[in-house]
C-alpha cells in the first residue's frame, strides 16, 4: 500500500491515495470498506482522507465528532449530491437545475404525511393490507408450508407497501400484476449498487429496458386506475402537475424512485429481523410471548379470520419486538452518511481539533464501525435480542470510553440526510413480524448460516448472500 502525503495543505488530514490513477483505493474499498477503514484508523487516527474513484473523501471515525458534521448543514450539504445520484439512477431531470423552482422543498414538505396523525392513518392501511396478503397467501397453511425466506419477505412486503402507497390494482389478477412489477423491481434493484457507483446503465445488460418498463407502470393513465392510494402519493401527484416542464415520463420516474425508497431497504431489513428471530429460539419465545400478551390484554383473537388492530402506542410498547428489530438493524445496516463541502473552510471539532476542507471534498460518517465497536456493544458480532432493553424499558444510553454517546444506532442516516420514511418503515416491519408470529408457527428448515453480501456496503441495508428455506403453519 502506498501512502502519498504530498500536496496537502496545513490542517488537512493524511491522504490515502493508492497507486492506480483515478481509481485510488476504490477496488479495495469496494471489496471490504469496513476492514479497510478500521485498518486506516489504526494507522492514521480518527480523521483521514481517502482517494476513491476521483473523489477525496474525509472519514470522521470518532462518534463523538459526528455531531459537529451533522449540525454543520450550511457548509456541508447533502441534498444536491442525493439529487444528482437519484436523477441518474431513476432517470428524471435533476431538481437542482433551476428549471423546477421550489420542487425539492415542496416534495420535502410532503413527508409530513409520514409523521404524527397521518402516519397513524397510513400505518392502519398497511396493517389491513398486510393481513389481507397473509390471509390470501397463507390461510390454507393448515399443514406445514415451505418457502424461501427472502422471497417470502419480498413478496409480502412489496405487495403490502405497493397497495398501501399506490392503491389496489382492480383487475381480477391484481396480485399477478403486482408480482410482475415486483419481479422487474428485483432485477433493477440488483443493478442499484452499480448505478449508485456511477456506472453507465448502458453497461448493465437489460437494466435500462427494465427501468423503462417499471417507470411506465407509473404513468398517469395507469395510476388513475389504481384504487385507494395514499395521501402522500396523491400530494406528490398534485405537486408534479404544477410543473409544466416536468414530462409525463419524468413524473412517473419520480413515483418509481419513491417506490424504491419505500421498499429497497425495508425488504432486506425485514428478512434479517425474521432470520435472527428464527435462529434464536429464546428471542422468538420472548417476542411471541409479548405479542400474545398484548392480544390477550386487548381482547383480540389471533385466528386468520380475525382482524387485529394496533395503535401506535401499542406498537411502541412492544419493547422486545423493537429491541430485536433494532439489534438486527445494528447488524445488517451499512450506510455511509455523506456531506459535501460547499467552500474551502475549517471544520471545528471537539477538543480544539480542526480539519481543513476544500470545496467539493466529501465528508463521510460510517456508522457500521460504531455499530460493531466492542467498546459500545459487547460481543458486537453476536445477536442479542434484548440489547436495547434495560429493566423492562427501552435502553437509550450507550457509552464509549466512559462517555455517553448521542448517536449509538444509525440505520436511517443522520441530520438532513435522515430517512423521512423511517417511522413508517419501523411500523411496517413491526407489523409484519407481529402478524407472522401471532398467526403462524414458524421455523427454519435449513441449518446453513446466511451472511451479509457486501456489494451494497455504504448504501443502506445489506442483502443476504443466499436465501434460506423456512416453514410455517397456522397456529393451533
Amino acid at each position: 500500500i502506498f501512502f502519498f502525503f504530498f500536496n496537502r495543505k496545513t490542517g488537512e488530514p493524511p491522504l490515502v491515495n493508492g497507486w492506480i490513477p483515478y481509481l485510488g483505493k476504490a477496488l479495495i474499498f469496494r471489496k471490504d470498506a469496513f476492514k479497510f477503514l478500521l485498518d486506516q484508523q489504526k494507522k492514521l487516527g480518527d480523521i483521514f482522507t481517502v482517494h476513491i474513484a476521483g473523489r477525496y473523501i474525509t472519514f470522521i471515525m470518532d462518534p463523538f465528532q459526528y455531531v459537529y458534521v451533522i449540525r454543520n448543514s450550511k457548509q456541508l450539504e447533502f441534498h444536491e449530491f442525493a439529487d444528482k445520484m437519484a436523477s441518474k439512477t431513476f432517470d428524471y431531470p435533476a431538481l437542482s437545475k433551476g428549471k423546477f423552482p421550489d420542487l425539492k422543498e415542496n416534495l420535502h414538505r410532503i413527508y409530513q404525511y409520514l409523521q404524527g396523525k397521518p402516519l397513524d392513518v397510513i400505518s392502519d392501511h398497511m396493517m389491513k393490507n398486510l393481513q389481507d396478503i397473509f390471509e390470501w397467501k397463507c390461510s390454507h397453511a393448515t399443514d406445514w408450508e415451505t418457502e424461501k425466506m427472502y422471497k417470502f419477505c419480498c413478496s409480502v412486503m412489496f405487495e403490502a407497501s405497493f397497495v398501501t402507497l399506490y392503491g389496489r390494482v382492480p383487475a381480477a389478477d391484481g396480485h399477478k400484476v403486482i408480482s410482475e412489477i415486483r419481479d422487474k423491481f428485483i432485477k433493477f434493484d440488483a443493478s442499484f449498487p452499480y448505478l449508485a457507483a456511477n456506472i453507465p446503465i448502458e453497461l448493465l445488460g437489460a437494466t435500462k429496458k427494465v427501468r423503462k418498463e417499471l417507470i411506465h407502470h407509473f404513468l398517469l393513465q395507469n395510476m388513475t386506475k389504481w384504487l385507494g392510494g395514499s395521501k402522500v402519493v396523491q400530494a406528490r401527484q398534485d405537486i408534479f402537475e404544477k410543473y409544466e416542464l416536468l414530462g409525463d415520463y419524468d413524473k412517473a420516474a419520480h413515483h418509481f424512485a419513491f417506490l424504491w425508497a419505500s421498499v429497497g431497504n425495508t425488504i432486506p431489513a425485514t428478512f434479517w429481523a425474521m432470520y435472527y428471530l428464527l435462529r434464536h429460539p429464546e428471542a422468538l419465545a420472548a417476542v411471541r410471548d409479548e405479542i400474545d400478551h398484548l392480544l390477550q390484554s386487548t381482547g383480540q383473537k389471533r385466528g386468520p379470520t380475525y382482524n387485529i388492530h394496533l395503535t401506535r402506542e401499542q406498537l411502541d410498547n412492544l419493547v422486545y419486538l423493537e429491541s430485536a428489530l433494532n439489534e438486527s438493524l445494528r447488524m445488517c445496516s451499512s450506510s455511509m452518511n455523506i456531506r459535501i463541502s460547499q467552500e474551502d473552510f475549517v471544520l471545528k471539532l471537539e477538543g480544539n481539533q480542526e480539519v481543513s476542507l476544500r470545496k467539493g471534498d466529501w465528508i463521510a460518517l460510517y456508522p457500521q464501525i460504531l455499530h460493531m465497536d466492542p467498546e459500545v456493544y459487547e460481543d458486537p458480532k453476536e445477536y442479542k435480542f434484548d440489547r436495547y432493553i434495560e429493566n423492562g424499558k427501552k435502553k437509550t444510553t450507550f457509552y464509549k470510553a466512559g462517555r455517553k454517546l448521542k448517536y449509538f444506532l444509525m440505520p436511517f442516516g443522520s441530520g438532513i440526510s435522515m430517512c423521512p420514511g423511517r417511522f413508517l418503515a419501523m411500523n411496517e416491519m413491526k407489523m409484519f413480524l407481529f402478524l407472522l408470529l401471532a398467526r403462524f408457527d414458524v421455523e427454519l428448515v435449513e441449518n446453513k448460516a446466511v451472511r451479509l453480501d457486501n456489494s451494497r456496503m455504504g448504501l443502506g441495508i445489506l442483502l443476504p448472500d443466499v436465501d434460506i428455506a423456512f416453514r410455517y403453519k397456522l397456529r393451533s
